[in-house]
């Protein structure tokens, strides 16, 4: 984890901020695993210390989650505050020098804080996940994927802390916890280094929308401007297109635009944009057999293949080959 960690901090990246912060988390991770294989570290202050690092690792886990989901994240002051409990739990730990009452109090704290922060990611994916398609047309559904696929195996991870609190005798429980904890940090690092993609997040200062009276006769003018821009200009055409881009190409307010297209046409902003795209993809599947599938995807405005596969069987019930060989 040491490694990994040094590596994190000194590679090139976009994302320094995502990259410290998980680096943080896997050297106070792979401080609390002292415990698993000593039993007693005599000194006071460093066995305080050590116990008490247990309440910076879901902190340090959910502000790497808002830095990876949210693109202009940055640290601030209140954020120290997730420090707090660390803080007063070290100078409890140290003050009782970790009898086994404070110890006991100790282990309902970090239950609480764990499941308390858990509560907070899975938050904040669900509101990352609402931006994203009210907002955005590049595949951010990725990111959301990825983060909810690490955050359930930290449970599944806890599950196994659990077994050993109520089984502590079961044979190289400590060694299968660590060796869990490993694979699951090293295929975390490797994906995000094979998919740098995936460190794309939305702006977390927009707003989710709220409902709407009925619409006006206005409304449906600014529905046929955009169903006429969009056939007319192509704007989806672009992998990296936003609400914010489509709004100032038809000269709408953002907002405007949002509401208009998440709650009057009654599609998020993600699926309105790919419906455009998938149906330029089927003309071209059934007219343009010298394409290859590849090709299409990059030429009606997708940046990857699973991306593509995913929104076009979602329009279609079928896989682009299975559609362009029923059409022929």
């Amino acid at each position: 984890m040491t490694l990994l960690s040094v590596f994190l901090i000194t590679v090139k990246s976009t994302r320094k901020l995502s990259n410290y912060l998980f680096a943080a988390f896997l050297l106070v991770t792979a401080f609390d695993f002292i415990g698993f294989f000593i039993l007693e570290i005599p000194n006071n202050i460093l066995n305080s210390l050590k116990i008490a690092s247990v309440l910076l690792q879901m902190p340090l886990y959910y502000l790497y989650v808002q830095s990876v989901c949210f693109s202009n994240f940055k640290l601030e002051k209140q954020h120290l505050l997730h420090t707090l409990l660390f803080l007063v739990t070290f100078i409890f730990l140290l003050a009782t020098s970790v009898s086994d009452r404070s110890y006991e109090i100790f282990k309902i704290i970090a239950k609480i804080q764990y499941y308390a922060y858990m509560i907070a990611v899975f938050l904040t994916l669900s509101r990352f996940n609402k931006l994203y398609q009210e907002n955005y047309a590049n595949n951010h559904k990725n990111t959301y994927k990825w983060i909810l696929q690490i955050t359930i195996l930290f449970l599944v991870g806890n599950c196994f802390t659990i077994l050993r609190t109520f089984f502590p005798s079961l044979p190289n429980i400590n060694l299968l916890i660590s060796v869990f904890a490993l694979s699951v940090i090293s295929w975390f690092v490797l994906k995000a280094l094979y998919q740098p993609s995936l460190f794309v997040g939305v702006d977390k200062n927009i707003s989710t929308l709220k409902p709407l009276k009925e619409a006006t006769t206005e409304t449906e003018q600014y529905i046929e401007l955009l169903s006429n821009y969009m056939d007319t200009e192509k704007p989806y055409l672009e992998p990296e297109l936003s609400l914010q881009k489509l709004a100032k190409g038809i000269d709408i307010p953002e907002k405007q635009l949002s509401q208009l297209i998440n709650q009057h046409i009654g599609k998020h902003f993600f699926d309105y944009v790919n419906e455009y795209r998938i149906n330029d993809a089927k003309a071209l599947l059934k007219e343009q057999t010298d394409l290859t599938v590849s090709e299409i995807l990059y030429q009606i405005g997708f940046n990857s293949k699973s991306s593509f596969y995913t929104a076009f069987k979602k329009e279609t019930s079928q896989n682009p080959v299975a559609y362009r060989k029923s059409m022929t």
